[in-house]
């Protein structure tokens, strides 16, 4: 239990001095990419045939390439740690919509139209169903986790710094990690509760995973200017010098 408790501790202290290092900016946007593309995850987009994808994509691509970025600056275990903070502090907001949604009074779109099946979708739409949060929230994690761990190998085994080498690590981990994604929230939430079939989950999976691709590659020029200039700077020194430190004191 003592080296559990001091592992916990270990954990919470690197967990804090790592949130000090990585700029506020790239983890408000982050954050914000996951909560907003759970919540518009509701609205459909396109959905023809085979094809299907939800208003959540216009945001899930912003949180691969936040994952890319930290990746490349502070390695997968970095990564897959602030994505555990995305999932919490999305899971807490969902919660608190579920409640609120639960709340007398109505929203100001029912005073609008005077339909009280407005204010009936509202809070359908806002409470969310549980089998969707945590489907989201298990396909979210998966993929963070396998997204971290394909860029931080594909970085290793590449050793270039340039940004053919930032492309190749970021676009394989990407189409794999939403393609793993969209695979396990199709399976526990389409398949499950919707009905799906097994060709509509493999094909609607990986037209959705091509496509939140084609969103990175048209942005991936930004995301790689961003690390070089952490680069420079030497954005993020201090977690490097407590993680220097941590192994002198261990060794």
């Amino acid at each position: 239990m003592k080296k559990i408790g001091q592992f916990v501790r270990d954990e919470w202290t690197d967990m804090k001095v790592l949130l000090r290092n990585i700029p506020s900016l790239t983890i408000t946007f982050f954050i914000l990419s996951v909560v907003c593309a759970n919540l518009m995850a509701n609205k459909e987009l396109l959905n023809y045939k085979f094809v299907a994808l939800d208003c959540g994509f216009v945001f899930s691509w912003i949180m691969f390439l936040c994952m890319d970025v930290i990746c490349k600056r502070w390695g997968a275990k970095a990564c897959v740690k602030v994505s555990l903070l995305a999932l919490i502090v999305n899971l807490s907001v969902c919660g608190l919509f579920a409640l609120l949604a639960k709340a007398p009074g109505m929203w100001g779109e029912f005073y609008a139209e005077e339909n009280m099946a407005v204010n009936v979708a509202l809070n359908n739409t806002f409470g969310g169903s549980w089998y969707v949060v945590l489907g989201s929230g298990l396909a979210f994690m998966t993929s963070s986790i396998v997204n971290a761990l394909l860029n931080s190998a594909i970085g290793k085994a590449v050793k270039s710094n340039g940004f053919v080498a930032f492309a190749l690590r970021s676009y394989v981990s990407t189409i794999i990690a939403q393609l793993v994604d969209n695979f396990v929230f199709a399976t526990v939430v389409s398949k499950i509760f919707f009905g799906w079939t097994w060709t509509q989950v493999f094909v609607c999976s990986a037209i959705g995973a091509v496509c939140e691709l084609l969103c990175e590659v048209l942005f991936s020029g930004i995301g790689y200017r961003v690390v070089r200039q952490w680069e420079e700077e030497k954005v993020g020194e201090g977690y490097f010098e407590f993680k220097k430190s941590k192994h002198r004191i261990a060794g």
